[in-house]
């Protein structure tokens, strides 16, 4: 995940850049080569400063409502966040909200088809899986212009050192072989603001005069007749 990362966001020297969710092992290796990095964790999951007790850079918040300005970040960073939250319009309409124009948004989600999803020993296997077409779905309500999105972690998880070196090999062509059954889709985004075109105001703008009826164009000439003063009525 981190030569992902590494891929996407080759140069960071001068931006902003936010983790959210639980981004932190990830964060770890970013923060030096960015110009600042922020790490900020929904309410339900409690939060851990970040980077150190004494210069803490970690925030817990509600994922509707982020304490940040319009346009103040370059490059956000969501994981173990989108498949637990209530409202993932509103969520993305936040992150929206925060972003530059042209910012950068990378989401990291279980996949529905793959292995992670299944197995409840890892932080994907809760919450809700999503698929590619939900994901695209998404960021089109959301108007986020779609980047290419990827399946990564083939290999079933597993924290023995045999079997995590096996894993190492079996990504290297598993990713040709079973295109869509990766444990986790990597989704990229951009900020898109579109502008809008110039309507020009027109000066005047033609009348439509419907044309009457003999029966009401003469109840009308009656009515004006009866209107004029009695020296001009002939």
């Amino acid at each position: 995940m981190g030569h992902q990362l590494d891929l996407s966001w080759p140069d960071l020297v001068d931006k902003r850049v936010l983790g959210f969710g639980y981004a932190l092992p990830y964060l770890s290796t970013l923060h030096m080569r960015a110009q600042q990095c922020l790490a900020f964790m929904p309410a339900s999951q409690g939060a851990v400063p970040w980077p150190c007790a004494d210069k803490v850079a970690t925030a817990l918040v509600f994922e509707e409502d982020l304490p940040l300005p319009d346009a103040s970040i370059d490059c956000v960073l969501l994981i173990h966040a989108l498949e637990y939250t209530e409202n993932a319009r509103e969520t993305l309409n936040e992150i929206w909200r925060i972003l530059v124009p042209n910012g950068h948004l990378i989401l990291i989600v279980p996949n529905r088809s793959g292995f992670w999803a299944c197995n409840d020993r890892t932080p994907f296997g809760y919450g809700q899986p999503y698929t590619r077409q939900q994901v695209i779905h998404l960021f089109q309500e959301t108007n986020f212009a779609v980047g290419p999105i990827h399946d990564v972690v083939h290999y079933m998880p597993s924290s023995g050192y045999v079997q995590r070196f096996i894993s190492l090999c079996y990504e290297s062509f598993a990713r040709y072989l079973f295109p869509y059954l990766g444990g986790l889709l990597v989704c990229h985004a951009q900020k898109r603001v579109y502008q809008g075109l110039l309507v020009q105001r027109r000066q005047s703008r033609r009348v439509f005069i419907p044309t009457l009826s003999p029966q009401i164009r003469k109840k009308c000439d009656e009515t004006l007749f009866s209107l004029l003063p009695e020296g001009k009525k002939k």
